[in-house]
């Protein structure tokens, strides 16, 4: 039996690629393709490794509603640049390029006068016009993320990378500093503007679910959709001018909220609809609850600010709102769910769909989620960072504005470039707080401690969370902390995203270390997770991301380095080897 002799055939490198798929923030893929760059393929959204396996599975809540569709917006998992030239790579298309740019084909060795017409000289276009999308997740060196399920039964943590289709909210730079970065060097690396002419705003997100997963996929695969949905159900409009010569500074150069442009008529409609529904829904606690940065429910006596407040919309507005109305919708969703019948519960245990090795009870067909009504909820911290210029944040002559949105327990920190130090962007929104102490005392009468020494309200060891439908009457909200940091360039080394997995067993600084040492932010967040999870004695969900700022190349220059924390790090990983460890 004769064979056919194999062939080989060339593949180009392009051919070898995956084609990405396109990111709508939802986990069904849609057919229609609508991208600011026209690519073979599509683009998918970065989702972490707890849902990575199932892309197809329908989200868990419902999806934003329709008055917030103010016209088409794209959450994208990738960036846009420009491709800088430089001496090891010069720019063949060059009009200084020191070979020809003639067609192989009529370039002849010159031999004296000839009849033949000289080829025509190709009119290239220029490298710093070639834009290129980028997808953060294989951009290891600008950022990284890493999750590992420990000693749970389940992953419940999720994350969320991208870029908003939002105005930008950066402060103004000062008018002398605009018009002598007017006209930037040649050859640096700038990214290009977002579909609306702004630079890109760049989102990142943890969310740590309890009780399930239903909640914490809800937030990654919609929350950064109600983020610009009610931007543009309000119109929000950009913080910067557009007129590069302009004089001024114009606002956000001093301490008050800058206010952009927006339908305020529309924004307080909005807010008022959203609160008269908490309190119609839920009751309670939101019978009386005014949220702090709706500026158009408020008195205008009530200061200057809120009175300046009045004339335009804040991105803390929109922040809030987005916040408030994707637990609201998800409340809404669960609570028209049927309730299990609880003497049908009465000798089954608590968490039998968590028991290893039995019997599983199918989810329902409809809808992907449980059947009965879902108990469970999420904390999330939510990074936003927008520059004044094209230039992307991460490069070392670039300022940016990094707005902080945090519920419940996740923790943000930052690396200061001089001195090396952790800083706390959030706080844990727990019972023993003051500042939570203070809001719930009225609605929950007394604060439960545990055997391990921990408050807690209703169960729960967050006082603000998504979710957890039965303690919203009691106060446990999802009213976001929002803090506001303006990043001068090359201030702060990274930027550092981790869930309670990870700051229950090691230090801020210890974090902060660990990335120090590591080469590219992809490392850092597998290695601050890695040292986690061995270390750990409660084996917890861990989830770190680890995003570059421009202080990242003198990471280590500032204070003692890494050297600060290496002695407790060493003595933590000899005592997580030692067999003699008692472990609860």
């Amino acid at each position: 039996m004769s064979r056919t002799p194999l062939t080989r055939v060339a593949v180009p490198i392009w051919a070898r690629v995956a084609r990405p798929r396109r990111c709508t923030g939802r986990a069904t893929s849609q057919g229609q393709g609508h991208g600011l760059i026209r690519a073979p393929g599509r683009v998918c959204s970065v989702r972490s490794a707890a849902t990575k396996s199932s892309p197809s599975t329908p989200t868990s809540g419902p999806p934003p509603p329709a008055d917030l569709y103010g016209g088409r917006r794209e959450f994208r998992d990738y960036f846009v640049t420009h491709l800088p030239s430089s001496s090891l790579h010069p720019d063949p298309r060059s009009a200084f390029s020191s070979f020809h740019k003639l067609p192989r084909a009529d370039s002849v060795p010159h031999t004296g006068d000839t009849p033949r017409t000289p080829a025509t000289f190709q009119t290239l276009v220029n490298r710093e016009t070639t834009v290129v999308r980028i997808p953060l997740r294989n951009a290891k060196h600008h950022f990284g993320a890493s999750t590992a399920r420990g000693t749970r039964p389940t992953n419940e943590d999720t994350w969320q990378a991208g870029v908003l289709d939002i105005p930008a909210f950066a402060k103004r730079p000062p008018a002398s500093v605009t018009l002598r970065r007017s006209h930037p060097a040649a050859g640096e690396g700038r990214g290009a503007d977002s579909a609306s002419g702004d630079p890109q705003v760049f989102y990142f997100g943890i969310f740590d679910g309890h009780g399930g997963t239903d909640c914490s996929t809800y937030l990654q695969q919609q929350l950064h959709e109600y983020i610009q949905n009610t931007a543009a159900a309000v119109e929000l409009q950009s913080s910067l001018p557009r007129d590069a010569c302009l004089r001024d500074s114009g606002p956000g150069t001093g301490d008050r909220p800058i206010v952009q442009g927006g339908n305020t008529a529309r924004a307080a409609e909005l807010e008022r609809r959203l609160v008269q529904r908490w309190r119609s829904l839920v009751g309670g606690y939101f019978r009386r609850y005014v949220p702090a940065h709706f500026a158009h429910l408020a008195d205008p006596a009530a200061g200057t600010a809120a009175a300046d407040r009045m004339h335009g919309v804040t991105i803390d507005e929109i922040l809030e709102y987005a916040f408030l109305r994707a637990d609201l919708e998800f409340v809404a969703a669960q609570a028209a769910r049927q309730t299990d019948d609880e003497l049908a519960q009465v000798g089954r245990p608590v968490a039998q769909d968590q028991i290893l090795y039995g019997p599983r009870h199918p989810r329902a067909a409809g809808d992907g989620a449980a059947p009965g009504r879902f108990k469970g909820g999420s904390t999330a911290s939510v990074a936003l960072i927008s520059t004044p210029t094209p230039t992307p944040f991460w490069h070392p002559d670039s300022a940016a504005s990094l707005l902080v949105s945090h519920v419940g327990d996740t923790r943000m920190l930052l690396c200061e470039t001089a001195t090396g130090d952790a800083v706390a962007l959030t706080t844990d929104h727990h019972p023993s707080a003051p500042v939570e102490a203070a809001r719930l005392r009225r609605y929950a009468a007394t604060f439960v401690t545990d055997s391990f020494g921990e408050e807690r309200i209703s169960g729960l060891a967050n006082t603000r969370a998504f979710g957890d439908v039965q303690s919203k009457r009691i106060g446990v909200s999802a009213e976001p902390e929002i803090r506001r940091v303006e990043m001068a360039p090359a201030e702060y080394a990274f930027l550092v995203l981790v869930s309670d997995g990870i700051s229950g067993t090691l230090s801020d600084q210890e974090v902060v270390d660990v990335v120090k040492e590591a080469k590219t932010p992809d490392a850092g967040a597998r290695a601050v997770v890695d040292l986690a999870t061995e270390v750990s004695r409660e084996g917890d969900n861990a989830t770190c991301l680890v995003v570059r700022l421009g202080g990242w190349e003198r990471r280590q220059e500032g204070g003692v380095g890494s050297l600060g924390t290496k002695e407790i790090r060493d003595w933590r990983r000899q005592e997580a080897t030692d067999p003699r460890r008692s472990r609860r």
